[in-house]
């Protein structure tokens, strides 16, 4: 299992130079939407009473998502679970059901992961890009584990940029099982399967923002 922890430096291509990471670029150009929603209900939380702090309820909202998370990461790296000490028990409950969840579609889908947390840069394109996992069931495929309530649509523009990088760094290894994301819910720990067997609308779209980043910051010289 190839296993390369995320650069701390950044990415940097062939000759050193550093270069934009995936998440880097689409955030450049993400929708806010989300994120003013959720400001908008902490906003009402605050007016009911309930919070004091814009940021009170989000670390404790992810708390069984992001542990679940953990909880895969480990089991697929062969460590020890993560230390639940201090944690309440319903939401190491809320975990352990996502866990097992994942456990069971695991098994049931035979899915083996082969190579994990493989940090790439494309030469061809100028980006780097921290792949969460490549899943063999049958077919070579490419995964990515996500904690959140929903799927947004730069989950599917990351998911097609990796394989971009995969592709181009093992041309003999293409991925062609498709695009696996597993899901745990912030609050609950859900665990949900999303898969698609292409994403090349995506990879166009990656592509665009690709340039339009270079040209961002070419005109961010001129005012």
């Amino acid at each position: 299992m190839v296993k390369i922890a995320h650069p701390k430096s950044g990415y940097k291509n062939f000759s050193g130079k550093k270069v934009p990471g995936v998440t880097t670029i689409i955030g450049r150009f993400k929708d806010s939407g989300g994120l003013l929603y959720w400001a908008f209900e902490q906003g009402k939380a605050a007016e009911r009473g309930e919070i004091e702090r814009l940021y009170d309820l989000r670390d404790s909202a992810a708390q069984a998502g992001t542990l679940c998370h953990s909880m895969v990461e480990a089991h697929i790296r062969g460590e020890p679970f993560p230390d639940v000490k201090g944690i309440p028990l319903a939401i190491t409950a809320q975990a352990q059901q996502g866990y097992d969840n994942y456990m069971t579609w695991a098994k049931n889908n035979k899915m083996e992961v082969t190579d994990q947390e493989v940090a790439l840069v494309s030469e061809r394109y100028q980006y780097g890009g921290c792949l969460d996992c490549i899943m063999v069931d049958g077919e070579r495929a490419l995964g990515d584990w996500k904690t959140s309530n929903a799927i947004y649509q730069d989950h599917l523009i990351q998911l097609a940029a990796y394989k971009e990088l995969w592709e181009e760094n093992y041309p003999d290894k293409p991925i062609t099982g498709g695009f696996h994301l597993c899901r745990f819910s912030k609050k609950h720990g859900d665990f949900a399967h999303h898969y698609w067997s292409e994403l090349d609308d995506a990879w166009e779209q990656f592509k665009l923002f690709r340039k339009a980043y270079e040209l961002d910051k070419k005109i961010k010289k001129r005012v």
